[in-house]
This record gives structure tokens, sequence and C-alpha cells, in this order.
């Protein structure tokens, strides 16, 4: 009965996706918006291909009888159910992509093939496809004496079916030119008529083979593994900046784990790519939708002049506890502040750093950095206190994924600047959200600390929710001092007084707190936990849960993405109940809040309820020590718990019902907050 509480961590997911895809059918939602979302999804799948299916995938070769611990599910039975789930939402991602090109059309948008153009059109796009096109595509035709080419992960391909009298049933595959040539072409005499470049490609196979007859043809894309373990393949005759360039080298060559089609070919044509690729057929997919939907942010662009296809512009804000006319690092140490973004601007930060590296009493700047902005601001305040004689501690995550090649270029410019890179901890993600500047003042050394729930990001700030927090508290600062001071030496704290601090004083912590609610419930104090994260898999942490559940602890959780654990399970979690929001902005931070009212234990951090990020990264959770910033916070939670119209109810069965305003009146969190933070700027003016 007790497994019934759990959710399978690949299967929750594809719910949190389908919550993304829900917004792009909403007719409440812009249509523009509608068309990121329906991209959003795709993008989303992608990577769960290449992460999640990829991991399983390696699993399976390791031991296809292992179980998770959770559902108890093999790797295989975790990827025949996600492939079934998969399967479902495409169906229902083709309808979603057919009615948003109806809603195009009614704007003067549409993207048609060539069954729908005139002769006229058709003549002078084969005139334009042998003139620009011809000459940059290339060419492979398998055989018996041709080998199968290599085909690069997530571009698109034209594969035809080739007859003469004498060969038959050859494969030619065609690279479609990613980034070769414009995505979008312009169908001539029609205005807002737009043809995708592959299928121009497509359409004339036939001059790219002419000693051959094309019988059948389809575009195809491949997805592959991208789930490497950086550690594990170490070579210690690279320096690790360059062995993490060897590793996104041979990411672009791992395994394929699916293979997708524009259109029905021969089913033995298929079995040919997919032994060619070392693919099983299960892992095939026929969609109606094109392969890349990315071109709909090109879409976008033609629309531009139409606001109310869009979300209303919105402007992070000025704080209203920093005044813009004095230095912030002043303001900070005369008390705590709290910015929330994208409701207020990241620039106060900004501002501080770049004081710092201009700031005669300031000694020394430590950060951790992980995913940065292409042009950061943050990296240029490092490298001017480092060129103004600061000394400048930075340590650069390179196995954060997907932005290794980023991150490696910025370790290279911060070094050349003059500031100490390091590269974190053996085995471990370093993922905190750390920064620490000290001075020397006439009172003594001065810590002033600031601890994030999100990146250091000026881009990101803008779309994703996140928890800003800047103290000059000893008690923090000191404590701060100690991680980085761990980390230089390549190592991790084991104790803490005040901060949680993955890998060894996070998870243990919490397990602590819950079991404070949990004799507060059993004394008939009541017992409240309320948390917020992206998501929730670890079995330690939800088996506490539980047990707090069953001792008559309530607990409200706001969880974006994965939950492992149902709420609502008769006897297991009746007083848990879980909510995610999904909405014009990602819900990035990650608050922890045990007790009610002046008791409350008030903490924010970079860590989910994750085993990756409490026992297998370098974690920071800090506690709410201002009573006014700890309120703002319950606020924050309290009306992002209330929403009715982004937040969905999740169910005992796992799934997922989306709250409506009813005879309610309607609140959507992400618009209350915007307007919160709006109202507070004005008042300060």
């Amino acid at each position: 009965m007790e497994k019934t509480c759990f959710e399978n961590r690949e299967l929750s997911w594809l719910r949190f996706n389908e919550r993304v895809l829900e917004e792009a059918e909403d007719e409440r939602v812009p249509l523009c918006e509608r068309l990121s979302f329906l991209s959003i999804f795709q993008s989303n799948l992608d990577e769960f291909f290449m992460v999640r299916i990829g991991s399983l995938h390696d699993q399976m070769l390791l031991d296809k009888e292992a179980r998770e611990n959770k559902t108890l599910m093999t790797p295989g039975e975790q990827i025949d159910a996600a492939m079934e789930r998969i399967r479902q939402l495409c169906h229902r991602r083709d309808r979603a992509y057919a009615a948003l090109l109806e809603r195009l059309g009614e704007q003067g948008i549409s993207i048609v093939n060539f069954r729908s153009i005139s002769q006229e059109s058709e003549h002078y796009l084969a005139e334009m496809f042998r003139r620009e096109f011809l000459p940059l595509l290339s060419t492979y035709i398998v055989g018996k004496k041709q080998t199968f080419p290599f085909l690069k992960n997530k571009e698109i391909y034209a594969v035809a079916v080739l007859n003469t009298k004498t060969e038959k049933r050859k494969i030619g595959i065609v690279p479609c030119g990613d980034g070769v040539f414009p995505r979008l072409i312009a169908v001539p005499d029609r205005a807002g008529c737009f043809l995708l470049a592959e299928e121009l490609i497509l359409h004339y196979l036939p001059l790219l083979f002419p000693e051959y007859r094309v019988v059948s043809k389809t575009l195809a894309r491949i997805t592959r593994n991208a789930d490497i373990d950086a550690d594990s393949i170490y070579d210690e005759d690279l320096n690790y900046r360059d062995h993490m360039v060897e590793v996104i080298r041979l990411r672009q060559k791992l395994c394929p784990v699916r293979l997708e089609l524009s259109r029905q070919i021969d089913a033995d044509i298929i079995s040919r790519l997919c032994t060619q690729l070392k693919l099983g057929i299960d892992r095939v997919f026929e969609y109606d939708t094109p392969l890349d939907v990315s071109f709909l942010f090109g879409i976008q662009d033609h629309l531009r002049s139409h606001a109310e296809l869009f979300y209303a512009p919105r402007h992070p804000q000025a704080s209203p506890d920093l005044d813009v006319h004095r230095p912030i690092l002043d303001q900070v140490t005369e008390k705590d502040v709290l910015l929330h973004y994208p409701y207020q601007s990241i620039q106060p930060f900004l501002r501080m750093l770049s004081e710092a590296a201009h700031d005669p009493s300031v000694t020394s700047i430590k950060m951790t950095l992980y995913r940065l902005a292409r042009n950061s601001k943050v990296v240029e305040a490092l490298v001017e206190a480092a060129e103004n004689g600061k000394q400048v501690d930075v340590l650069v995550e390179l196995k954060a994924r997907f932005d290794e090649e980023n991150n490696i270029e910025w370790s290279r410019r911060l070094e050349r600047a003059g500031c100490h890179v390091i590269y974190g901890v053996d085995k471990l993600k370093v993922h905190s959200k750390l920064c620490l500047i000290t001075r020397r003042t006439e009172a003594g050394i001065q810590y002033i600390t600031q601890i994030g729930t999100g990146n250091y990001n000026e881009k990101t700030s803008r779309l994703y929710t996140d928890l800003s927090y800047i103290t000059a508290r000893r008690e923090i600062g000191e404590e701060a001092a100690t991680v980085f001071h761990a980390l230089t030496l390549g190592e991790t704290v084991d104790h803490m007084s005040h901060l949680l601090v993955a890998p060894h004083c996070l998870q243990d912590k919490l397990i602590d707190m819950i079991n404070g609610e949990i004799l507060r419930a059993r004394s008939g104090q009541g017992g409240h936990i309320r948390v917020k994260l992206n998501s929730l898999t670890d079995k330690t942490l939800m088996d506490k849960l539980i047990e707090a559940s069953q001792a008559g602890v309530k607990i409200d959780m706001i969880v974006r993405g994965i939950c492992c654990l149902r709420g609502g399970v008769e006897g297991y979690t009746d007083n848990i109940h879980v909510i995610s929001v999904v909405g014009r902005f990602l819900e990035h931070s990650r608050i922890y809040m045990f007790g009610d009212g002046d008791d409350t234990r008030c903490y924010i951090a970079s860590a989910d309820w994750m085993t990756r990020n409490t026992l297998r990264r370098v974690e920071v959770a800090t506690p709410i020590l201002d009573e006014g910033v700890k309120i703002r916070i319950a606020e924050i939670f309290n009306v992002i718990w209330n929403d009715n119209v982004q937040a969905r109810d999740q169910q005992p069965d796992g799934s997922y019902i989306r709250r409506f305003p009813g005879s309610s009146k309607p609140l959507s969190s992400q618009i209350w907050l915007y307007d919160d933070a709006y109202r507070r700027a004005v008042s300060q003016m």
C-alpha cells in the first residue's frame, strides 16, 4: 500500500511537461505566448530523452534488473512506461500545433507545403533552390559499399529511398543545413506565407540524386544520449578545463536514443535505419508536427506589432528597501535586504558587486558561478575587482549541463584578469548561489553575504522567479567564509550552526526540523511545514514527510516540476497537499518554512529536495534572520499557495487538476506579485 504514495520520477516529469503543453492549448494565453509554450514543450522533451532516457539506457546496460527506490520499476519498465506516455503527449501536441496554425491563419500567417502553392510560386522556389540551396547541400548514399554517415544530435535530415534500373532500396541522406539556411522561406506573392527550409529540400531531393528515382522520402531527426559522467572518465593528464572540453566532444557522439520522422516510409527502411543507429523500433516516432518547432519564435517576430498577441510588458521594479541615491554596500550593512526576481530588478546586486570592485575597504570577493548570461555583468564586475587589486576567488562549475562551453570561456577570461578560479569538488557539483564580500573597516572585518535561489544570470532573472538575500550578519558571513575555504581546498564542510550546507549538513538538518514539527503535532501544538521547490525526489525526506503527515503535521508544498510524493493518500499522506504553478515565469525559488507565527524557521536555498541536491552537490540554504524579510517570504508563499489561475492541485493518483476561480475572485500569483512590485516601487518615490 505504501508504494502508492510514490510516483515514478520520469512519469512525474512527463506530468510536468503536460502542464507546459496545457499552456500552449489554453485559449486564455495570448497566441504568441502559446507558440512559446509549444516550443518549450518540445525542448523539454528533447532534454528528457538526452538526459533521463539516456541515463535509463545506461542503467539497463549495467543492471537491467535494478529497481528504483520509490515505485520499484526497472530501467526497462520505466522506459516502456515513458514511451507510452510520450506518444500520447505527442499526439496531443500535434493537435495543439494544428489548432495554433488555424489561429495564426486568422492573423495572416500560414505555414504551407507544396500542395497548396501556385505553379508560379513553385517555379520561383525551384530557381531559388538551384541558386541558393543546391551548391551548399551534401548528399550521402548508404549501400553495400557506402558507410552510414554520422547524424548529429537534433539536426534535421532529408531521407530518400532510392532506386535505379539495377539497384533498389538504397538510402539517400541529405543534411538540411542546421543554421546554414533560414528556416522560414517566404512564398512569393503571398504575404505572411512560409515554407520550412527542410520541406523545400525534401521536395527537391530528385535534383540531389539525379541518377536515382526517389520512391519515398521523409525528414528525420535523431536525439543522442547526453548523460555522460564527467568524473568517471577524468583523464589526469589533462587539466580539468581541457577535460571538460573533451567531455563536450564525446557527448556529441553518444548513442542515439530516439528517431523522429515527419512521414511514414516503408517498414524495412525504418528497420535499416534503426539497425544502423543501433536503436530499437520502439524509439521511432512519427509526427504531424515539424520535427523542430523553434521556428515559431521567428513567427512571433512577424507579429510583434500586435501587442494583444503577447503578454503585457512587465519590467523588474526597484526594491522599496533600497535608496537608489546611496551606495548599496552601506545600506546592506544597516539592514537585511531581500530581492525577488523578476518582480524586482537584479540591478542592486550588480551595483553592489561593482561598488565592491572599486571600494578601497573591500579586500576580497568570493563567488560560486553555475550559469551565466552571455554578456555577464557579474563577470565584468569580478574582472574589474581583480584588476583593481582585490582578491577574487571564483568557483566556476564546469559541469553545469549544456552550459559547459559558456563556463569554460568565462573561466578563461576570469583567469586572464587575475582572478583565482577553481573548478569545484571531486565527484560533486557546486550548485550553491553564494557571494561573500569582505571589507576591512575601522570596526574590524565586515562580511556582506548574498545567498540566492537562482543563478547570477541577468537574462533568467527576468524570466525565473528567484529570491536573493543580502545580509551583513557576522554569523552568516563567517560560515560563508568557512564554505569558501573548504571549496578552495577541494573539500566540503561537515558542520554548520546556521547555514544548511550539502552534502553533509542539509538533509539531516531538514530531518531534524521535520521531527520538530512531528513533536509539536503529537503534543497538540499543531505542526506546519511549508515548502516551495522545483522538484521532490529524495526518498529519505519523503519517508519523513509521510511520517509527519501521519502524526498530524499539516504540509503545504508548491512543487513546480517533478513530485514523487502523492498527497492525499488515505492513511499515509492525508495531511499533505501539493500544488504546481506553471505560467508566464518559471517558478524557481526554493523556500523551506517550519512552524507558524513568531516561531517559524524560514530558509531560502539553492537546493531542491532531490537526492542529487541533498547528497551529491554542494548546496547552501540560509536562515532568514530578519523578521521583516521572514514575513515577506511568508506573504510570497501564501500568494502563490492561493493562486487559482495558474495553479494545479495534485490528486492522490499523482495527476493534476487545474484550479479555476469558480465563484472566487481570480488570483494569478505572478500577476499579483508584479502588480505588488509596482505598487511598492511607486510608494517609495
